[in-house]
C-alpha cells in the first residue's frame, strides 16, 4: 500500500512517462523498484546490469521483466558514442580517448551518458554509492542549468501527508550568502513543481533578531539577497514568499509565528524550509525520518540540464520508486 504523497506523485508522473535509467541492477531493492515503476505505469526504466542475473532474480520472485529494458553496458550498441561524448566533454580537462572508453564503462557514468543522448529523461542512483558517485558525473556531464546559480540538494520530508522541502539537505555544505539565496529560489521553483506552496523559511537559531552572531547575519544577508532575485525573472509573480531569518518554531506553528514574528508573511506557514549549512540539513532530515516518522524522499538534485538524483543507501524499493516518480516528474517541466 502506498502512501498518500507517494501515491500522488506517482499519479503525476504516469500522466507524462519518461524514461529513467537505474544504473544499479546488481541491487534487489532497484529490480523491485523497477518492477513497481512498471506496475504502477510511473515510468519506463531502464536497468544497467548482467541481464541473466536480473533476469534469473525476477524468475526467482515469479516476476516478469516485461515492459523494462535490461542494458550490459560493456555490449551495448552505443558504448562508443558515449565513449566519444565523454571525450569531448572532458578532453580539456586532460582525459583520453581510451580514459573515456574505460570510464564510460562505469554504470553511473554510462547512464549519465544516456541522459546527455537523450536515451533516458533521467537517472536515479545511489543505493549502492556515496552522493558524491552520482553528483560528480552529473556535473561533468549533464551540467548546471545556470551556472551562476550551482547545483543544490533538496529532500521532500512528509508529515502526517504534508510535504515540505528541506535544502540544502544533500551537497552544498556550507553555502554562501549568495548561495544560500540561490538555493532558496531554486527550492520554491522545484516546491512549484512538486505542487507544495512556495512559502520560504530562511532557519536560523534567531527570529527577527532575537540573538545575533555571524551566522545569524549570514542568514539575515541571504534573505536580503533572495528577496531581490525573487523581484527577477522567471521568479517574479509565481506567488513565491520568502521571510528570514526565522526559528523553526516559529517558521511552522501559526501561535508561536504570532509570538515571536506577528509581521511575517511565511512564519506559522513555511512549507520550504531552508537550512544554513549541511551539517544542519542532514540532521534534520535524518531525526525528521527516524524520530518524527517523516517519509523521506531524496537527496533530489535541482539545477541540472536534466534530471540526476540520489538515494540514500538506507533507502527502500518504494523508496527508489518514489525517486523514480520525482525524477519522472523534473524531466517533464
Amino acid at each position: 500500500m502506498l502512501s498518500h504523497f507517494l501515491s500522488s506523485i506517482v499519479k503525476k508522473a504516469s500522466q507524462n512517462i519518461k524514461t529513467i535509467v537505474l544504473p544499479e541492477g546488481e541491487d534487489e531493492r532497484v529490480l523491485e523498484a523497477a518492477l513497481l515503476a512498471v506496475q504502477t505505469k510511473t515510468a519506463n526504466p531502464i536497468i544497467l546490469g548482467n541481464a541473466e542475473k536480473i533476469r534469473a532474480f525476477f524468475a526467482s520472485k515469479g516476476w516478469q521483466t516485461d515492459g523494462i529494458q535490461l542494458i550490459e553496458p560493456e555490449k551495448s550498441a552505443h558504448l562508443q558514442e558515449y565513449a566519444n561524448l565523454l571525450f569531448e566533454l572532458r578532453k580539456a580537462k586532460g582525459m583520453t580517448e581510451d580514459e573515456a572508453k574505460k570510464t564510460a564503462l562505469n554504470p553511473t557514468y554510462f547512464a549519465t551518458l544516456m541522459v546527455k543522448a537523450g536515451h533516458a529523461d533521467g537517472m536515479v542512483s545511489g543505493a549502492n554509492h556515496s552522493t558524491a558517485d552520482t553528483v560528480r558525473p552529473a556535473l561533468q556531464i549533464v551540467k548546471s542549468k545556470n551556472p551562476e546559480m550551482g547545483v543544490s540538494a533538496f529532500f521532500i520530508m512528509v508529515s502526517n501527508d504534508t510535504p515540505y522541502i528541506l535544502a540544502d539537505a544533500g551537497l552544498v555544505i556550507n553555502p554562501s550568502e549568495k548561495e544560500l539565496a540561490d538555493i532558496a529560489v531554486t527550492s520554491a521553483l522545484s516546491a512549484i513543481t512538486f505542487g507544495i506552496e512556495p512559502n520560504v523559511a530562511m532557519l536560523s537559531f534567531s527570529t527577527k533578531d532575537s540573538a545575533k552572531g555571524p551566522e545569524v547575519e549570514k542568514v539575515k544577508n541571504a534573505t536580503a539577497i533572495a528577496l531581490e532575485l525573487l523581484k527577477t525573472e522567471p521568479y517574479k509573480n509565481l506567488g513565491i514568499k520568502l521571510d528570514g531569518e526565522l526559528q523553526a518554531d516559529a517558521a511552522l506553528n501559526s501561535a508561536v509565528a504570532l509570538k515571536k514574528a506577528p509581521e511575517s508573511v511565511v512564519a506559522g506557514k513555511a512549507r520550504v524550509l531552508i537550512v544554513p549549512d549541511l551539517n544542519v540539513g542532514n540532521i534534520c532530515y535524518k531525526l525528521l525520518q527516524r524520530l518524527g516518522g517523516c517519509e523521506a524522499y531524496g537527496p533530489i538534485l535541482q539545477g541540472l540540464n536534466a534530471p540526476i538524483n540520489d538515494l540514500s543507501r538506507g533507502a527502500s524499493a518504494e523508496d527508489i520508486l518514489g525517486a523514480i516518480a520525482i525524477t519522472a516528474i523534473q524531466a517533464g517541466q
